[in-house]
């Protein structure tokens, strides 16, 4: 008998189920001296002769809708939620039979809160679905288990992230507690508590079958008209170029048949990436080895909640009178060969590696020290490079969608996820924000880099039960997209941040330069480790919930703006160039705001999408009739216009506008001139001196007025400069070809050297600009926000008759009155807050802080939440100010102030240059 407590068996035999409905797991024991397993038969010569299928268990259709290829938990979730939206003509390919590929040794496990607004709602959509819906449809049962759930913290910080998701909580309505180490023994008395800080409780978390649940939404498919086809693999995808040359679905290809199709769903698990090379597409994700055991019987353990101990890297799942352990390590397995289909049957568990959850599991629940080992689940999983599923239509072809990619927790958020995608495929985008699992999210130089893929998606492994510190940022893979002025920053103390592959500047440290170095696998598999990595030192100095060490810097970094004058390196900007002879069509039905004015103007607007949702804000200047000179200006055959898109949601945009070209067959190009131009912008109430002896245009305000551009020669090299400004100061922007970065830079530094100039990164920018009330993309402005909830109005010619991608939503939305509004908070007590705060009106949660940042020039707390009505109505500007708000951190409520205009500068002078 082999025993958690005592020295590990050498191998284990990790059992695939012989059936899917019934799991079947052998009993295998080692001795001490020899190394002897049972080896699972292989699941394909297993399926064949106990079920006689030799072939597909239905006929092949000549065409579908909508084909999705994968059958395990985001196969059906997708297939059901399509026909929950009225699809019938849905097929379903599974390569052998339901759950056969990485969904039946799941966990399992659902846990409601999550550091994330919209990963909680997904996961309260998976919950409903699993927990009532499907049962009260089908009548059948999925096998959900609602046993709740502790999250053990062994030390502050954790029971502070702990906190914070409480908090969150609240805003949703799921009842959670935080519980003393003797409140942790009466809920789970077989737990030593003697070195916990504190624990969560979530009394309605629970435990999912990925057998039954699978089974019941096909069923609940197939009742709606879908077809469910087992045993039938998938050999090839069909793609067919149209009259634009865009690269379109075209069909399916089986052994068994082929299927007309124009979208096909890749829901494919550690097998997507293969899936997506025979149609072109790019699908990053990795295939790792993940397992758990599954322990003999324990008195006392029934109905105890599942266990999730972060610090011990192990969670602790209840499996009826016993205990399912597996967790995280830091040096997994990667699954070399992929295009094995059933090696996953004869994997064998790594104690070596496994080992750490046992010892995890032993000191939390002493009694498994006794308990025997009944069986080892071990098979393939797939993960990514941000622990983000990979979701939405693929760039590379129109109608190759991808759900895949889920992290281990395809069961838990495959409700929510499911639901999304199908709205996605029906309606062109998904009713939430889902830009974090959007496949668009990553450049397209990155999704086909191994190194890129392999690196990042190991440390999104080892660092899965990390806390989530608001100003972490990844080791792995960096330096992959270098600005020009890189070294010259990076020699002044820049600490880099990474996004969408560049690195930018976050904000620079006194104590000299701190360059990422390669990665080092957290010294796994025999990686020397990076000693002295002041950069990684540094970091883990960033890592708490309290004002960070470097506050006073970033301070500094702000008031030098607001007082003298600042430098930014904005360069990882997207920079595009939109002509052609529909140009300005495109552009009037791509923006909100009425772009057309005169050459030489640059208007901030947004896109939307059909529902009103902004899928961006940017710049877009519109250029005068000249000779081409690139980067700076392009061929145009028609108008022409340069869009400036913030860096980390360029490759997203891209794909955005380029979609609507294609979809109303405008004659215009888009081309992408990011990697060819840095870009600085010098902003603050001196910088109209300083540009004065760069640059050789007259500055003044009626010779260069706001919200305007002109190529001018800066230290005898053209440039594109703009007024224009993120952070509430007067400033210019300078757009530079990349080969004279580096001298106008230093020319810059040099003329502001009197001045006090300062370098400042985006950890700045980030305090300014939410001080000014500007939105920030991805934070209190996403694709599920309307301009006039955000209150960007003033962005959209309402008053104009020009249609407009959205304008019919805002329309309407305007006649009903707005039932959610964004409004600014300050809190005049010195407290930290980093979004994910519940908003109160009056003691009723109405909302929660999408941003929040510490306002150096009013010396306040300063976060933005968009806030509902508890009873449903308009949120009118009385409704805010007849209220009495707080917002809670971490379970202390703190009285606030409600704002309809920023507190900072609201009549706007000084982007205007009136100072005094």
């Amino acid at each position: 008998m082999a025993f958690l407590g005592t020295a590990a068996p050498r191998v284990m035999a990790c059992q695939k189920p012989l059936l899917p409905l019934c799991r079947a797991t052998t009993r295998c024991y080692s001795s001490q001296s020899t190394h002897t397993t049972e080896k699972s038969v292989p699941y394909e010569k297993t399926l064949k002769q106990e079920d006689g299928i030799s072939g597909p268990t239905k006929p092949l259709p000549k065409f579908a809708d909508v084909v999705v290829i994968g059958g395990g938990s985001l196969g059906c979730q997708t297939l059901y939620h399509l026909c929950k939206l009225g699809m019938t003509n849905v097929v379903l390919l599974e390569r052998d039979r339901l759950t056969a590929g990485t969904t039946w040794h799941t966990a399992g496990l659902l846990w409601q809160l999550r550091p994330s607004d919209t990963e909680v709602e997904l996961l309260a959509h998976t919950r409903n679905v699993i927990s009532s819906e499907l049962e009260e449809e089908t009548g059948l049962e999925t096998g959900w288990i609602q046993n709740g759930g502790l999250f053990i913290a062994s030390n502050k910080q954790r029971l502070d992230e702990y906190k914070r998701l409480m908090s969150l909580g609240k805003a949703y309505g799921i009842e959670s507690y935080v519980l003393s180490p003797a409140e942790t023994k009466d809920l789970y008395p077989l737990m030593n508590v003697k070195d916990l800080y504190g624990t969560l409780y979530v009394p309605k978390d629970g435990t999912m079958d990925p057998a039954g649940t699978c089974t019941t939404l096909s069923r609940a498919a197939t009742a709606r008209g879908a077809t469910v086809i087992e045993n039938c693999p998938v050999t090839g995808i069909q793609v067919k170029v149209d009259d634009l040359g865009i690269k379109r679905l075209k069909a399916v290809e089986t052994a068994h048949g082929t299927i007309q199709t124009p979208c096909v769903v890749n829901c494919a698990g550690v097998w997507a990436t293969k899936l997506g090379k025979m149609a072109g597409v790019n699908v990053p994700l990795i295939a790792m080895h993940h397992a758990y055991v599954v322990t003999e019987r324990i008195e006392g353990i029934q109905n105890m909640p599942n266990v999730r101990d972060h610090d011990a890297s192990v969670y602790l799942r209840l499996q009826g009178d016993a205990l399912s352990v597996g967790g995280y390590e830091h040096n997994p397995i990667f699954w070399e060969d992929v295009s094995d289909r059933f090696a996953f049957s004869l994997f064998d568990l790594d104690w070596d590696v496994f080992m750490q959850h046992i010892d995890g599991a032993v000191n939390r629940v002493p009694a498994l020290e006794q308990t025997g080992i009944k069986s080892t689940v071990c098979g393939p999983e797939s993960f990514t490079a941000d622990h983000k599923p990979l979701m939405g239509e693929a760039p590379e072809v129109r109608g190759f969608f991808l759900g895949c990619g889920f992290n281990s927790a395809g069961m838990m958020l495959g409700g929510g996820c499911g639901k999304e995608l199908a709205h996605w495929i029906i309606h062109g985008r998904p009713e939430k924000d889902m830009y974090g699992y959007d496949i668009r999210r990553f450049h397209h130089s990155l999704t086909n880099n191994n190194r890129w893929i392999r690196e990042r998606s190991h440390e999104s492994y080892a660092k899965n039960y990390s806390v989530v510190f608001p100003f972490d940022e990844p080791l792995a893979s960096r330096n992959m997209r270098k600005d020009p002025f890189h070294q010259v920053l990076q020699e002044q103390g820049c600490v880099f941040q990474e996004r969408h592959g560049w690195e930018r500047p976050g904000w620079f440290n006194r104590d000299g330069p701190a360059p990422v170095l390669d990665y080092d696998y957290y010294s796994a598999y025999d990686v020397l480790k990076n000693t002295d990595y002041k950069y990684s030192e540094i970091l883990g100095k960033e890592y708490t919930f309290d004002f960070p060490p470097h506050h006073d810097v970033i301070r500094d970094e702000c008031l030098t703006c607001r007082n003298t004058v600042a430098v930014f390196d904005m360069s990882y900007f997207g920079k595009f160039y939109l002509n052609g002879p529909d140009a300005k069509k495109a552009a009037d039905w791509l923006f909100t705001a009425d772009v057309n004015k005169a050459p030489g103007s640059t208007v901030y607007t947004c896109m939307l999408n059909k529902r009103g949702g902004v899928e961006s804000d940017l710049t877009v200047s519109r250029l005068e009739p000249s000779p081409a000179h690139l980067p700076l200006t392009p061929e145009s055959n028609g108008e022409a216009y340069y869009l400036a898109i913030g860096g980390g949601v360029a490759q997203h945009n891209w794909s955005h506008i380029q979609a609507v070209l294609q979809d109303q067959g405008f004659r215009c190009t888009l081309i992408d001139h990011t990697e060819d131009m840095g870009m600085i912008s010098i902003q603050g109430p001196k910088s109209r001196e300083l540009l004065q002896e760069v640059l050789d245009s007259d500055l003044s305000s009626d010779a260069f007025p706001f919200s305007t551009h002109k190529i001018v020669n800066a230290a005898g090299h053209k440039v594109r400069a703009m007024r224009l400004s993120f952070v509430g100061e007067m400033g210019w922007e300078l757009h530079i070809p990349k080969e004279s970065c580096l001298p106008v830079y230093h020319a810059v530094m040099a003329a502001g050297a009197k001045y006090g100039i300062c370098n400042a990164g985006y950890r700045a920018i980030d305090s300014l600009s939410i001080e000014k009330g500007y939105r920030h993309w991805h934070a209190d402005l996403r694709p599920d926000d309307t301009p006039l909830e955000a209150g960007l109005a003033f962005t959209c010619k309402m008053k104009t008759s020009i249609p407009f991608l959205g304008r019919k939503a805002l329309e309407a939305q305007k006649a009903e009155g707005l039932r959610r509004r964004i409004v600014c908070f300050t809190v005049d007590e010195k407290v930290p807050m980093f979004g994910l705060e519940t908003i109160f009106r009056n003691g009723v949660p109405v909302g929660h802080l999408r941003r929040s940042e510490f306002g150096f020039a009013i010396d306040k707390t300063i976060g933005y939440g968009y806030i509902r009505n508890p009873d449903g109505g308009v949120v009118s500007p009385d409704f805010v100010r007849s209220g009495e708000f707080t917002l809670e951190r971490m379970g202390v409520t703190y009285k606030a102030t409600a704002h309809l205009k920023s507190p900072f500068d609201p009549e706007n002078k000084r982007v205007k240059g009136i100072y005094g």
